[in-house]
């Protein structure tokens, strides 16, 4: 399409429906018509050129009109006579491509400059040191790949002077903060999170008297915290979590910061942290103004002091957990913010709940030794509506029933009382939790059955009840209402019966654990209907996401004879596992269409017949137990296609035949085939010519038992007679001996 240099036609900007324009390369050359800002409906617009046509434009504004606009392409259009108007530019989360350009610098004007979020790389061009009318700079999440000192250097010219606003967040920096930092006077936010900086932080940080965001953390920051942090006293959020830093931070830093509301300094190497004695910071009592702390992980050694909770500004965000804190929870006061989030696990805890806030977005109390009824803190104010959205209590050593007070926490949608040593049967109030996404209860003493009212519980994800003395039959309607179920463990409890069909309705679900129980009858036909065991679509959905992003959402799985808990990779995990039951049957070949099975368990139950010929099919499975079963017939060829298997059990069946060659069927330990009549690698039977196996293994009954004792007497006969027959002769005759000499002579020249 060579146009010969000739202009774009105005016309063009009459097309209003126009949705995608691309002229590259097209030969256009002369002035851009102001006319294409009339596009409104445009989405993408290509005018890269070549040098020599010299397209250009005398100023931007028409671009304000593409409001719609999601890949814009001006690749070697001249911009110089458009930049003595450009002051605002914000190409921020579009997917521009390739390096910075010089050309930058030519936007003298230019006072907000933000290409945040795009797939541009570095590093920093020379020429932005011209742009000595900026205020903010705004390239997080570019690919910049430079030294900060260099970036320091270049801006540390006339563009410091009124720089208020520095994000280099997210842009993959490397080397150490140096003292050129005192020359950002006017700095009111210094957005660093997120790289690889080093060393420590420089004294001059002190001279950024008007800095109000201070954002350090996810580097590897090393040394002593600068005491001249104090001197921010205009300082609201400082951010130094997730580094290497170590010492004491003292009331000398954080005395003198008056207006401080967001303090974050976990995960950091501090030696004696926050413990001043054997008291909380003291500095924390000069903090009125906090909104945001986070002081997890610091070594604390003592109670919670009743001035935490009277600061004028309610706590928004308050993370106290991984510490040894001791003692009782006072009650967390009604004055917190709306949708606050209050941290209180890994601790050293004890006594009675406590009541919070209905404010209280989210509680977590777990790990702790609290103990008692769950009473105080779930019935006290019944009128109340309660805001928390996640609450939890687990790992305690909380007593007594689940009291049936959920009617005013209509809000939850996150509930763990896991590993606790509740009793009594589960309420039926919880059904009236509509929006509740994920119920943890297992490993506690609860008895009864599955209240039916949880039926209305149809935004559930997960159910995990596993560990308790639950019984009755597994409930029909989990599958006739809880369709969204990603996770359902009703392990080692004491139901009994089928296994209803009706489970195989429910086709998200990842992981089924039905282990430990009393269920009887077939394994259903209909599990090929597991839609996300068959075929991986990687993700959950949104509010499977939202709460995984909580760090709540913890599911525990037990996989190659492990208990392993998953999070957020918990959408990578397939799994079944309905060992230790009295199945019987075969195992249905509708299993080995779920193609992105990682897990099956079916051992210790009274299966029998093959084991599906296409078996094989299923690629991703990584562990396989079907031991002690009554499985005959061999071991299918099709397992040798199994390249992820890293655990196997086949022990105690009635297989027999030859151990398929492949790498991973003949890594494993003899002890995974034992019990069965199998031969070839890694058991130490040999199989031989004429195919008939001979097991040695323990399964089979007495007929096995006597076809092993005729097959070792046979062995022993026919080597003894074999041996004198070879033998006996050289002994007891001197001419077998004189050949037999002979010929080893020869056979000796020969083989030289």
């Amino acid at each position: 399409n060579g146009f010969g240099g000739i202009p774009i036609p105005d016309f063009i900007g009459c097309i209003e429906s126009l949705r995608h324009l691309d002229l590259s390369k097209a030969g256009f050359g002369g002035l851009v018509p102001n006319q294409l800002g009339n596009l409104s409906s445009l989405e993408y617009l290509n005018l890269r050129a070549d040098i020599e046509d010299n397209l250009y434009v005398t100023d931007l504004q028409w671009l304000s009109g593409l409001s719609l606009i999601e890949h814009l392409d001006l690749s070697a259009v001249d911009l110089a006579q458009a930049s003595n108007w450009l002051q605002f530019l914000n190409l921020g989360s579009n997917k521009f491509r390739g390096k910075l350009s010089s050309a930058i610098g030519n936007m003298t004007s230019a006072i907000d400059l933000d290409l945040s979020d795009n797939e541009l790389e570095g590093p920093i061009p020379i020429t932005m040191g011209n742009l000595c009318n900026l205020k903010s700079i705004v390239f997080s999440e570019l690919n910049l790949n430079q030294d900060v000192s260099t970036i320091l250097a270049v801006l540390s010219g006339c563009v410091s002077n009124q720089l208020d606003k520095l994000d280099l967040s997210g842009c993959h920096l490397s080397g150490q903060l140096t003292n050129q930092l005192r020359n950002f006077k006017s700095l009111k936010e210094l957005h660093l999170s997120g790289n690889s900086v080093s060393g420590p932080i420089p004294i001059s940080i002190g001279k950024l008297s008007s800095l109000r965001v201070l954002e350090l953390d996810q580097n590897q920051l090393k040394g002593q915290l600068p005491s001249s942090i104090g001197k921010l006293t205009n300082l609201e959020i400082l951010d130094i979590s997730t580094n290497l830093l170590e010492g004491v931070v003292s009331e000398t830093h954080i005395g003198n910061l008056p207006k401080l509301k967001v303090f974050q300094a976990s995960k950091n190497s501090f030696v004696e942290s926050w413990n001043v004695g054997s008291m909380f910071p003291l500095w924390l009592h000069s903090q009125k103004h906090l909104r945001y702390l986070d002081i997890s992980g610091s070594r604390i050694s003592d109670s919670l002091p009743g001035w935490l909770w009277n600061f004028s500004s309610p706590f928004q965000y308050l993370n106290l957990s991984h510490n040894q804190i001791h003692g009782q929870i006072p009650g967390i006061p009604w004055a917190m913010s709306v949708d606050s989030v209050i941290d209180l696990s890994f601790n050293l805890l004890s006594g009675p709940l406590a009541q919070i806030s209905p404010n209280v977005f989210f509680i977590d109390m777990s790990n702790n030794n609290l103990s008692g009824s769950l009473s105080p803190l779930l019935c006290y104010k019944l009128k109340e509506t309660m805001g928390t959205v996640i609450l939890n209590l687990g790992g305690n050593v909380l007593s007594g029933g689940i009291p049936d007070c959920w009617l005013n926490w209509q809000n939850l949608q996150v509930i763990k009382l896991s590993n606790n040593r509740l009793n009594g049967s589960i309420p039926s109030s919880m059904g009236t939790l509509q929006s509740i996404v994920s119920l943890h209860l297992q490993k506690n003493h609860l008895s009864g059955e599955i209240p039916l009212s949880l039926n209305n519980c149809t935004d559930l994800i997960l159910l995990d009840a596993g560990e308790n003395e639950l019984h009755g039959s597994i409930p029909r309607w989990i599958g006739d209402s809880l369709r969204k179920l990603v996770v359902l463990s009703l392990r080692s409890n004491k139901f009994s019966g089928y296994i209803p069909d009706e489970l195989c309705t429910i086709g998200s679900l990842q992981v089924l654990d039905l282990a430990d129980n009393n269920l009887i009858g077939s394994i259903p036909r209909c599990v090929s209907k597991f839609r996300a065991m068959a075929k991986f679509n990687g993700s959950m959905g949104t509010a499977i996401s939202y709460v995984i992003g909580a760090g709540t959402f913890v599911a525990t799985i037990v996989m190659k004879g492990q208990i392993l808990e998953y999070g957020t990779n918990l959408n990578l995990v397939r799994s079944i596992d309905l060992s230790n039951n009295q199945l019987s049957g075969e195992i249905p070949v509708e299993v080995t269409s779920l193609f992105e099975l990682q897990t099956l368990n079916l051992s210790h139950n009274l299966l029998s017949r093959t084991i599906p010929d296409s078996i094989g099919e299923l690629r991703s499975l990584e562990s396989v137990d079907f031991s002690v079963n009554k499985l005959s017939g061999s071991i299918p060829e099709s397992m040798s296609y199994l390249t992820f298997l890293s655990h196997l059990n086949l022990s105690f069946n009635n297989l027999s035949g030859v151990i398929p060659s492949s790498t991973q069927l003949q890594s494993f330990d003899s002890s995974c085939y034992e019990g069965n009549q199998l031969c070839g690698l890694p058991v130490p039977n040999m199989c031989p010519e004429n195919g008939t196996i001979h097991g040695v293994g323990h399964g089979g009954g007495n007929g096995n038992e006597n076809e092993t004792d005729w097959f070792w007497f046979g062995l022993v006969v026919g080597f003894v007679i074999g041996f004198w027959s070879v033998f006996g002769p050289l002994v007891f005759d001197k001419r077998w001996r004189s050949i037999y000499t002979l010929f080893g002579s020869q056979t000796n020249v020969e083989n030289h």
